[in-house]
């Protein structure tokens, strides 16, 4: 006996060709994440900025001295 496939095999609403061909059970528990939150300066961001800067000018006048 053959194997039954849907007819649609992608979801419109999912509006990403990677999401569309995702099962609904997986996609249900995907979050959406607006895209002005992501974008955003936070005080995580210039903290971690700021470590890798002097850790690497550190490192680089290591090798230089």
């Amino acid at each position: 006996m053959p194997t039954r496939r849907e007819l649609v095999l992608t979801d419109e609403s999912a509006r990403h060709p990677f999401r569309a061909t995702l099962p609904p059970s997986v996609r249900e528990d995907l979050i959406d994440i607006p895209a002005e939150s992501l974008w955003r300066l936070t005080m995580q961001d210039v903290r971690g900025f700021a470590s890798v800067y002097f850790a690497v000018t550190a490192g680089v006048l290591a090798f230089i001295l």
